[in-house]
This record gives C-alpha cells, sequence and structure tokens, in this order.
C-alpha cells in the first residue's frame, strides 16, 4: 500500500497538541514519549532507577495473558489515511506485532469513556520490524479523535505517527478565527523552499521557540523587522472579498515563524 500520507500532517503530535491520556503499563519508558514532535534519540549511556533509558514508550514483558495499550487524544479531529509505528532503537525489546484502532468522540471524554468506547480498526494485527519506521495505510480516511495502539503483547514503540487531514468540529468554527490554523483546517498546499524547516511549522498553534520553528529559507533577507509579531489588517473591499487560498510572497527571501490569517468564515 502506498505511504504516500506521510505528507499529511501528523494529527498525534505534541506541537499540534496531542497527548497520551492512558496507558495500562509504561514501567521501562514514559507514555507521553509517544507523541513527542522531535524525532526519537539515544544515548547508549543514559541509565535511570529502571534500567536503560529508552525515547518511546516500554511496557514490563508481560506475565500474564493479555495485551498491552495507550490511548492518544489527537491533536485535532482528523480523517486518517495512515499510522507510522516508529520502533528507532528498540531492537530487542520493540512489540512483534500491534494493530491501532480508531474512534470519534465528541466533547472531553474520560478514561473511562474511552476504554468503553466502540472503537473501530485502522490497522488491523500486523507484525513490526524492530529500529525501523512501520508505516500502514488507513482504508477509506476515518475521521477519529482518538487512537488506540495495542502492542500484542508487549514492548518498546518510540513514536506514534498518526497523518490525516485535520476536520475540526463545525460548532468550533464561530465568530473571528485563524483560518489559515492547521487546527481549523488549513495546510501548505505548495512552497517554493523549504530547505531548512517544513512550511507548514507556519501554521502551528503557540509560538515559534527557534527560528528553526518557521519556514526559513537561505538567505534571510527583507525590510520586516526581526523577532517581532507583526499585524497588518485588511481594509477596503479586500475585507470583504470571500477567499479559499492565500498567498504568502517572502521578497526576496528569508525567515517567519508564523502566519496567522483572522477572519470569519462565509455562510
Amino acid at each position: 500500500m502506498s505511504h504516500d500520507f506521510t505528507g499529511q500532517p501528523n494529527l498525534a503530535s505534541r506541537a499540534l497538541g496531542a497527548g497520551v491520556v492512558y496507558a495500562n503499563d509504561d514501567l521501562f519508558a514514559a507514555r507521553e514519549n509517544l507523541v513527542t514532535p522531535d524525532p526519537p534519540v539515544h544515548d547508549p549511556g543514559a541509565f535511570g532507577p529502571r534500567g536503560k533509558v529508552y525515547d518511546g514508550w516500554e511496557t514490563r514483558r508481560r506475565r500474564t495473558p493479555g495485551n498491552d495499550l495507550a490511548i492518544v487524544r489527537l491533536g485535532v479531529r482528523g480523517a486518517v489515511s495512515g499510522v507510522v509505528v516508529d520502533t528507532a532503537y528498540f531492537v530487542g525489546n520493540y512489540p512483534p506485532r500491534v494493530s491501532v484502532d480508531g474512534v470519534d468522540l465528541a466533547g472531553y471524554p474520560s478514561v473511562g469513556e474511552l476504554l468503553g468506547a466502540s472503537w473501530q480498526p485502522l490497522v488491523p494485527v500486523s507484525e513490526v520490524k524492530g529500529d525501523a519506521t512501520n508505516a500502514f495505510g488507513v482504508e477509506g480516511a476515518p475521521t477519529c479523535t482518538h487512537v488506540r495502539l495495542t502492542l500484542h503483547p508487549d514492548g518498546g514503540v518510540a513514536r506514534l505517527r498518526v497523518h490525516g487531514r485535520p476536520v475540526p468540529d463545525p460548532a468550533l468554527l464561530s465568530g473571528t478565527i485563524d483560518l489559515a490554523a492547521l487546527e481549523n483546517g488549513g495546510d501548505v498546499v505548495d512552497c517554493s523552499d523549504a530547505f531548512y524547516a517544513s512550511a507548514r511549522n507556519l501554521l502551528m498553534p503557540g509560538r515559534a521557540h527557534t527560528t528553526a520553528d518557521g519556514w526559513v529559507t537561505l538567505l534571510p533577507r527583507g525590510e520586516v523587522q526581526p523577532d517581532t509579531r507583526q499585524v497588518l489588517r485588511v481594509e477596503g473591499d479586500a475585507a470583504t472579498t470571500p477567499v479559499d487560498h492565500v498567498r504568502l510572497d517572502v521578497f526576496p527571501d528569508g525567515g517567519l515563524a508564523r502566519l496567522r490569517v483572522l477572519g470569519e468564515l462565509c455562510p
């Protein structure tokens, strides 16, 4: 199956607001690592009270029947096109098989409600390789707010990435909103240069942390002020003309951290 879905936003990234709301066990490595936006790292000399420190989620070896699982709240409700179970640096302690399920629940369900929800399969029980990027396409692009990663029966996973198209709750899209925000359904459809960083960073929530947390090209030059949040108001007829795309031009090049497009939805 094609893995072209990896070009879509990772809805399970902490940078987008995702979180691990439940795991039945994370004795050896914390569940929160699953949604870390940065690539996994490995320090051969890192040891803690529980043994070797891994940048991922790792459960203890099971002594009883059953499987280990973690539930991830996606950063934004979305149509899921594919899942990546990244076992980077887990060589002898990765799960032999995994499965992934999804559910679309409104509001803020409790752990009990999630555990008792009617989950639909996204990825059937499938074999995975250790220290590898295990990519699985999802048929039909179902809409999900949460995903459940099940290890068969246990082991370690560095990252869980859930790629898809954001589908925000329409009830939340009222009044003046950021029409370009990734969490509101905006995305970058093209970019002339993304040598240093993805242009999609422009649409991420929050303020930029570094110059790499945005679109940075090769020769930063321009008339705008550095390290400044600059607000420009649209005047005249342009302020009332409906649009469905915006194009940002940089003259001639340079680095930008965020782009906000504030407006109201058309009827």
